[in-house]
């Protein structure tokens, strides 16, 4: 886990987009600042508590090495 300062202005799906490359998974940041969960947008200088994303395991082929083809 780290922690996240916001600036004037932040919503938690631009939080998870900067620190995740998703905004799909603001509801991490959610579960693991309660204290904040009615926030839309936050004020400058609050300190938020960022859980690690989710490690995928996907493993990508190329088509022809797919067997979708077969």
């Amino acid at each position: 886990m780290s922690d996240y300062i916001t600036t004037q202005g932040d919503m938690f799906d631009s939080i998870a987009h900067r620190v995740y490359g998703s905004e799909k998974l603001m509801h991490l940041i959610i579960d693991a600042n309660p204290q904040y969960r009615n926030v839309v947008v936050f004020p400058a200088n609050c300190i938020l508590t960022i859980p690690q994303a989710p490690v995928r395991d996907v493993v990508t082929f190329p088509p022809w090495r797919s067997n979708a083809n077969s």
